[in-house]
């Protein structure tokens, strides 16, 4: 393995369009939803360690799930984990480990990838990933990984890129979650891609990014003085990262960059966003019907999407095109088309 390969996986986020699974106390990130033996996070944790030794790569995180990250991935120390005090978004995070990293490597390349994504095939993924680091090694680029479209999806964000020869193409235009027409036409032009917030570059690129777009969080956070990875790194997070501006990485620095590049890429990602997102992952029955946990009988019903406690029974008869989704004590019974108004009724139901 190269030692100047790291990574950052982000793990601070709640997951709240899968509730009643994923919670404030035990997010999305930490469950098997697939039911492979391994939580999401576990899984992108193996997949980046075939790669990059596993000292080297890091969990972001908020301190509230210090416990959970240890306890799910033995091979990190509390040394790897970059406990947020406060929620800001991505950019300061990565700052935060880009200036880590590069105190301690000043050569380090490095991956910044979400801890609850899906990647169908893992060595293609680490084929693009390679291909990544050996480019922005040698140039001064910020690079991302495009997902090769194949429906013209609501809910994700789009990459133009300049469609010329070369493997790795210049970035045109970031747009966001577009309407159905335009993500239609985006489809037709043949020259975007979907963002799927997958990046890859040398420290000392992204910190010039970071000083040149974002200044004032950069003197926030990348002090001359040299206290990452010393005992008063934990004491300066907590008295400055709050400090930051709330921004992700996507509006602070890749929209406003002049060097940002892009890698088409087609390994099988799924963002695992929604239960609907989960559905369209999962083996269906004859009838569409996708099930995790539960021993099901169906009668007259399809498309459903049912997940429970391991072993429970359930029968389900003329419904279709529902979740079905019990935990704990809270059953939620939705349908599929209207999963994005999840997040609010997880918030109406902690009211109860």
């Amino acid at each position: 393995m190269n030692n100047n390969y790291y990574a950052v996986i982000m793990a601070g986020g709640v997951g709240s369009r899968f509730w009643p699974v994923s919670t404030q106390e035990y997010p999305k990130q930490f469950h098997d939803m697939l039911d492979t033996g391994e939580s999401l996070i576990q899984r992108t944790f193996n997949r980046i360690n075939a790669l990059i030794p596993s000292e080297n790569i890091l969990i972001a995180t908020n301190a509230r799930y210090e416990s959970l990250v240890l306890e799910q991935l033995p091979k990190t120390t509390k040394k790897q984990l970059l406990l947020e005090p406060a929620m800001r978004n991505t950019a300061p995070c990565i700052l935060y480990a880009a200036a880590k990293i590069h105190a301690k490597n000043p050569n380090a390349v490095m991956l910044v990838a979400p801890s609850d994504h899906w990647i169908e095939n893992e060595t293609e993924f680490l084929k693009n990933i390679k291909t990544s680091f050996k480019k922005s090694a040698e140039s001064n680029i910020l690079m991302t990984l495009g997902i090769q479209p194949d429906a013209p999806n609501t809910g994700y964000g789009y990459i133009q890129f300049d469609n010329n020869s070369s493997d790795i193409k210049k970035v045109k235009n970031f747009t966001e979650k577009p309407n159905l027409e335009t993500a239609k036409q985006f489809i037709a032009s043949g020259d975007y891609l979907w963002n799927a917030g997958i990046f890859v570059w040398a420290t000392k690129s992204i910190l010039a990014s970071f000083k040149n777009n974002l200044p004032d969080m950069t003197a926030i956070l990348n002090d001359d003085k040299i206290i990452y990875n010393t005992d008063l790194e934990l004491d300066f997070i907590k008295d400055n990262y709050e400090k930051c501006e709330n921004i992700s990485i996507d509006y602070g620095i890749m929209e406003r960059a002049d060097n940002v590049y892009v890698l088409p890429t087609n390994f099988g990602w799924n963002d695992l966003g929604t239960w609907g997102s989960l559905y369209n992952k999962l083996e269906k029955d004859a009838e569409n019907n996708a099930v995790v946990g539960a021993d099901t009988l169906f009668r007259d019903a399809n498309g459903n999407m049912i997940r429970t406690e391991s072993g429970k029974k359930v029968i389900i008869q003329g419904l279709n095109d529902f979740i079905v989704v019990e935990k704990e004590g809270v059953l939620l019974i939705c349908p599929r088309k209207d999963e994005q108004d999840i997040k609010q009724i997880s918030a109406e139901a902690n009211k109860i």
